[in-house]
C-alpha cells in the first residue's frame, strides 16, 4: 500500500487534492487518483482556476461555443467554466460521497474573494453557487473573516455544506466550530436532516511558518523555533477540536447523525526549500482530519512519505513552542490576522488575474464585433497610467464604482447619479415599447421627426441621426438646439408641419430652450392642423414629475416617455432620451442596445482595470491631464462617425471641467502635422473600417512617431457606435476620479442658466434687455468686455482690439470661438478657417462652438475648468426676430439673453473674454469680418 492510501486506511485521515482543471478531469486523471490513491475530495480557489483557465487553451473551445452564440459577461463566462469543472469533479467523486454516507467525496468552490468583507453578499453568492452547481457533494468555501463567521452559521442553518477557508488562529477556529454547531442545531430544529450537512475548517499551515520565520530572523536568538510554529499551532487547534466536538450539546447532534466539522490542513506544500517537502503532511496525521495537498506534495508523499499517527505527539512541546514564540514578542493572533488579510488579498489578486485572462479571451473571440482599443502613450505617460490602473485594481475601484460607492470620487452625492450603469440592461427589457412606437410613427406617414432639446437631450440624437442616416420608410431625424431665429426658421422651412413629429426633450422640464421651442412649434401646429390635433404631433421625453410631463398631459401629447432621474443629461443617450428619437427614425433598437451591452460587459465590475477598456481610457485621460499637463483631448474621427466628437465633448467637458481643473475637448479640428501642436494634448482617434480617411491615418501615424500620445479605437461598422457611448461614459467617470472631482454635477452651467433666466425675465417685464456700453463700435460691429478685460485691451480699432485679445493666447492655452449665430455650413467654414489659422500660428488648441448649444456642453469647462481659455464670443442681430406664441418677446431676445448670461459668468470667473456683436442683421458679412481679424492677428 502506498503512503497516500495509508493515510486513510490506517489513520482515518482523508486526502483531498488542492487542484482542478478541465483536462485533468476529462482525461481520467482525477478518477485514477480516486481509484489508486483513495483520494476523497477536491478543493479549488481563484489561484487554481487562474492557472487552469488563464495559462492553458483547455477552455478556449468552451468559450468559443458560448461567444459564437452571442455574448456574455466575463463573470458568467468564468463561472460557466468553473461550475462545469466542479460538477464534473463532483460526479467523479460521487461514489466516494455515497460510500462514506456523505462524510467525504466533496468538491469545494469558493465564494468570490471580493465579498470577503460583506456578510450579506457572501450569503447571496454562496446560495447562488450552491443552486448553480446542483450537487449534494458540493462544499461552498467561505473565508474565516469577521464577515464570514455569521455567513458560516447561516449557511449551515440552511443545510448548505461549508468549507471555511483562511483559518490561521486557534481562537478564530473555535468561533468557526461553534458557528457550525449553532447553525447545525438550528437546521435540525427546523426539521432538517443534520446527517446530510458536512463541513471542514481549513487551517492553513505553511504560510504561518513563512511569516513567523521572517519575524524570528528580525528578532534574533530564536532559531530553534523556525519551521515549528505552524505545526505546533495546528496540533493545539486539534486539541481544541476534540474538546469542542464532545459534551452534551454535540452528542445530541451526533445522535441524530451529525458529522463533526473536521479540521482540514491547507497550504501544506512546503515553501521553504530547507524543510522536507512532506513536512506538513507527515507531522499532521491524525484521526478524522483532512489534508488537502497540491499535486506536487501528493506526488512527493506517495514517493517517500511516512504514514504514522503524529498529530497527537508532542503536545507539551507544541505548547512550549507557542510560549517561546510569545516570549520572542511575536503575537500569533496578530500573525493570524495579518495572514487572513494577506490571504484575502492574494485570492483577490488571483481573481483579478483570472477574470482579466477571461476578459482577454472574450475580447479575442469576439473579434471585430467588439471595438478594439490600443494606446501609444509614450513611456512616461504609459508608466503613470499603468500606476493609476494598478491603484484602481488594488482598491477595487471598478467594483466600487458599479456598487455606487461615492467615495470613488469626492464622497458627496455621486451615488445618486449612476443610473446609466444599468440603463442598457433595463432598456433591453423595454425594447417592445420602442419598437411599437417606431411602427406607429412609420404607419402614420410622418416624414420628419424633430428633436427639440439642448445638451444631452439633443447631442446624442444628433450623432445617431448623422451616423445612421435616413432609414427607408421612416421619417428623417432632425435636431433643433439653437434659439437663433434664423436657425429656427431654417428647421421649419425644411419640414412640412402636417407630417412632422416633434420630440420635446428635457430632463428637468424647466430648461428654457426646449420650453420655448415647444411653445413656438405647438403654436404653429395649432395654426396648421387645429388645436385638437396639434398634440398628436408631439412626444415628450422627460423625468417623472417634471413640469414638462404636466404640460405634455395638458396639451394631449401623443406619448410621454419617462427618463431615469438618476441619470444626468450628458449620460442619457442610451436611455429614452436617445432611444425615442432613434426608434422614430427607424434605428433597430434591440441591435443598438445589444451593441452597447457588449461594451457594458467589457467595462463591467468583474473586468479588472488592466483588461477594462473604459478604465484604461479614463486612466490615460485623467493621468495625462493631472500629471503631464495634457489637459486637451483632441478627438479625431473617420467620415461616417465624425459627429461623435460633438457628443463626447459635452460629456468630457461638462463632467471634468470644474474646481479649476478639467479636460478641454477639442472637436472638429482637422488633424495636422506635429509642428502645429504643443505638449498639452492627448489624441483619441476613432477609426471606422471601410470609411477611414487615408490622410487621417497617415497624420495619426506621424503623431505617434513624434511621441504624441494617441489612443486608437477601431470600429468595424457604424452600428458599433453605441459601444463608444458607454466606453466614453465609463472613461469620463474614471477620469473624474483621477482628477478628484465630481463628474456628475455642473455648477457653472447652472450659474449661466440662472443669469440667463434673470435677464430674460427682466426683458419680458421691460420689453428689452438692459442697455450696454461697447468699448468700441462702428457701423457693422460693437465690442464688449468687462472692466478687467477692458484694461488688457486698450487699443484703437476693431482689428487692433481683436489682435490684442488674441495676443493673450500663450503656450498651453486654448482659444474658444463662441458663435451665437445660425449654425450653418457657411458660418462654420469661415470660422473653421480662422481657428486653424490660430492653431497653426500659435500651436494652441482651438474650439469652435455655436451658441447656445455649447452652454449645456463645453460651457461648464470654459467657466469652471482651468483658467487657460481665451474666449471670443460672437453675437449678432438676426435678419429678423421670430415671435414665440404666449410670450412677449421672440427668439432674438432669448439668444441675446443666453449670450449675455454666458458672458457675464465668464467675466465673473475672471476669464479672458471679448464679445463681438454683429450689427444690422448681415450676419454672413459680419462673420467674415471677424474671421479676417482673427487671421490678421496671427499673420
Amino acid at each position: 500500500m502506498n503512503a497516500l492510501k495509508a493515510l486513510f486506511t490506517e489513520h482515518e485521515q482523508a486526502v483531498w487534492l488542492d487542484f482542478v482543471a478541465r483536462g485533468f478531469i476529462a482525461k481520467g486523471e482525477l478518477k485514477a487518483l480516486v481509484e489508486n490513491d483513495d483520494l476523497r475530495g477536491v478543493t479549488s480557489n481563484p489561484a487554481i482556476f487562474e492557472k487552469a483557465i488563464g495559462h492553458t487553451a483547455e477552455y478556449d473551445d468552451s468559450l468559443k461555443a458560448v461567444l459564437g452564440q452571442g455574448d456574455a459577461r466575463v463573470i458568467d463566462l468564468y463561472e460557466g467554466l468553473a461550475i462545469e469543472d466542479i460538477q464534473n469533479a463532483a460526479d467523479v467523486l460521487r461514489p466516494v460521497y455515497e460510500a462514506s454516507d456523505g462524510a467525504d467525496g466533496y468538491v469545494s468552490l469558493e465564494v468570490s474573494p471580493y465579498l470577503a468583507l460583506d456578510t450579506e453578499e457572501t450569503l447571496n453568492e454562496a446560495r447562488r453557487l450552491h443552486r448553480a452547481v446542483g450537487r449534494d457533494n458540493l462544499m461552498v468555501k467561505v473565508p474565516a473573516t469577521p464577515a464570514g463567521l455569521p455567513a458560516i452559521r447561516q449557511l449551515t442553518a440552511e443545510g448548505i455544506s461549508v468549507n471555511i477557508t483562511l483559518l490561521f488562529s486557534q481562537s478564530v477556529y473555535e468561533e468557526v466550530a461553534h458557528a457550525f454547531i449553532d447553525g447545525l442545531t438550528e437546521f435540525g430544529e427546523k426539521g432538517g436532516d443534520v446527517s446530510r450537512v458536512a463541513s471542514v475548517a481549513s487551517f492553513f499551515i505553511s504560510r504561518i511558518d513563512s511569516l513567523v520565520d521572517k519575524k524570528l530572523d528580525a528578532v534574533g536568538g530564536y532559531e530553534d523555533l523556525k519551521g515549528k510554529v505552524a505545526i505546533a499551532n495546528a496540533k493545539l487547534a486539534y486539541q481544541r477540536y476534540k474538546r469542542i466536538f464532545s459534551g452534551p450539546k454535540w452528542e445530541a447532534l451526533e445522535a441524530r447523525g451529525a458529522k463533526a466539522q473536521r479540521l482540514l490542513w491547507a497550504s501544506t506544500g512546503t515553501k521553504n526549500k530547507a524543510y522536507s517537502d512532506v513536512l506538513y503532511v507527515e507531522e499532521l496525521i491524525g484521526k478524522n482530519t483532512v489534508n488537502t495537498m497540491p499535486p506536487a506534495t501528493m506526488d512527493a508523499f506517495r514517493d517517500h512519505g511516512r504514514a504514522r499517527a503524529t498529530l497527537e505527539e508532542g503536545i507539551d512541546e507544541a505548547e512550549a513552542v507557542m510560549a517561546r514564540l510569545a516570549e520572542a514578542g511575536i503575537d500569533i493572533e496578530a500573525v493570524a490576522r495579518q495572514l487572513v488579510d494577506e490571504g484575502v488579498q492574494l485570492f483577490v489578486d488571483a481573481a483579478d488575474a483570472l477574470l482579466g485572462a477571461v476578459a482577454g479571451k472574450r475580447a479575442a473571440l469576439l473579434g471585430h464585433r467588439l471595438d478594439a482599443q490600443t494606446c501609444k502613450l509614450g513611456e512616461a505617460l504609459q508608466a503613470a497610467t499603468d500606476k493609476a490602473i494598478e491603484s484602481w485594481r488594488a482598491s477595487g475601484a471598478i467594483r466600487r464604482l458599479w456598487a455606487h460607492d461615492k467615495t470613488v470620487w469626492t464622497g458627496r452625492d455621486e451615488d445618486k447619479w449612476l443610473g446609466w450603469l444599468r440603463i442598457v440592461e433595463d432598456e433591453l427589457e423595454r425594447v417592445d415599447l420602442y419598437e411599437s412606437f417606431a411602427e406607429e410613427i412609420r404607419a402614420e406617414g410622418f416624414t420628419d421627426v424633430v428633436v427639440l432639446g439642448m445638451g444631452g437631450s439633443s447631442l446624442g440624437p444628433e450623432v445617431i441621426a448623422a451616423t445612421y442616416g435616413h432609414r427607408e420608410g421612416f421619417p428623417k431625424l432632425r435636431i433643433l438646439d439653437s434659439t437663433d431665429p434664423d436657425e429656427v426658421r431654417s428647421v421649419e422651412a425644411a419640414v412640412t408641419l402636417e407630417t412632422t413629429l416633434f420630440i420635446v426633450a428635457s430632463k428637468s422640464g424647466s430648461t428654457l430652450e426646449p420650453n420655448v421651442f415647444r411653445d413656438y412649434f405647438l403654436g404653429r401646429m395649432k395654426e396648421v392642423v387645429g388645436p385638437e390635433k396639434a398634440g398628436r404631433h408631439f412626444v415628450a421625453v422627460t423625468d417623472p414629475g417634471s413640469a414638462m410631463e404636466k404640460a405634455a398631459k395638458d396639451d394631449n401629447f401623443r406619448k410621454i416617455f419617462l427618463g431615469v432621474p438618476q441619470i444626468g443629461g450628458r449620460y442619457s443617450v442610451l436611455s429614452a432620451f436617445g432611444l425615442v428619437p432613434a426608434a422614430a427614425a427607424g434605428v433597430e433598437i434591440r441591435d443598438f442596445l445589444d451593441s452597447a451591452r457588449m461594451m457594458v460587459r467589457s467595462c463591467g465590475p468583474a473586468v479588472p482595470p488592466a483588461a477594462n477598456p473604459g478604465v484604461r481610457l479614463g486612466a490615460a485621460i485623467g493621468t495625462a491631464a493631472k500629471e503631464f499637463g495634457r489637459d486637451k483631448i483632441t478627438i479625431i474621427a473617420s467620415p461616417g462617425i465624425d459627429t461623435f466628437g460633438t457628443w463626447a465633448e459635452q460629456l468630457i467637458a461638462e463632467s471634468t471641467g470644474k474646481e479649476g481643473v478639467g479636460i478641454i475637448p477639442v472637436e472638429g479640428e482637422p488633424v495636422g502635422v506635429p509642428a502645429v501642436y504643443g505638449e498639452d494634448r492627448l489624441f483619441v482617434y476613432l477609426r471606422l473600417n471601410g470609411h477611414a480617411d487615408a490622410r487621417q491615418d497617415e497624420a495619426v501615424k506621424i503623431l505617434e512617431s513624434e511621441a504624441q500620445p494617441v489612443v486608437r479605437i477601431d470600429l468595424d461598422k457604424v452600428e458599433r457606435l453605441p459601444q463608444e457611448f458607454f466606453r466614453f461614459e465609463i472613461a469620463t467617470a474614471v477620469a473624474g476620479a483621477v482628477l478628484g472631482i465630481n463628474p456628475f454635477d455642473q455648477p457653472d452651467v447652472e450659474a449661466s442658466k440662472i443669469e440667463t433666466k434673470k435677464l430674460f425675465a427682466a426683458a419680458e417685464e421691460t420689453g428689452a434687455l438692459p442697455a450696454e456700453t461697447p468699448i468700441f463700435e462702428d457701423d457693422t460691429v460693437a465690442l464688449y468686455a468687462d472692466a478687467a478685460n477692458v484694461e488688457a485691451l486698450r487699443q484703437d480699432g476693431f482689428e487692433a482690439i481683436v489682435g490684442a485679445h488674441l495676443a493673450r493666447v500663450k503656450p498651453g492655452d486654448y482659444l474658444a470661438l463662441l458663435a451665437y449665430v445660425e449654425r450653418n455650413e457657411a458660418h462654420h467654414a469661415i470660422l473653421q478657417e480662422a481657428r486653424l489659422a490660430v492653431r497653426d500660428a500659435r500651436q494652441v488648441a482651438t474650439c469652435l462652438e455655436f451658441g447656445p448649444r455649447f452652454l449645456h456642453s463645453t460651457g461648464q469647462a470654459y467657466k469652471g475648468g482651468p483658467t487657460s481659455g481665451v474666449f471670443l464670443q460672437i453675437t449678432a442681430d438676426p435678419s429678423a426676430d421670430l415671435p414665440i406664441p404666449g410670450r412677449k418677446l421672440g427668439f432674438a431676445t432669448v439668444i441675446a439673453a443666453q449670450a449675455r448670461g454666458d458672458f457675464a459668468v465668464l467675466a465673473e470667473r475672471k476669464r479672458r473674454a471679448l464679445r463681438v456683436h454683429i450689427k444690422g442683421g448681415d450676419v454672413a458679412s459680419g462673420v467674415k469680418r471677424v474671421a479676417a481679424a482673427i487671421k490678421a492677428a496671427t499673420a
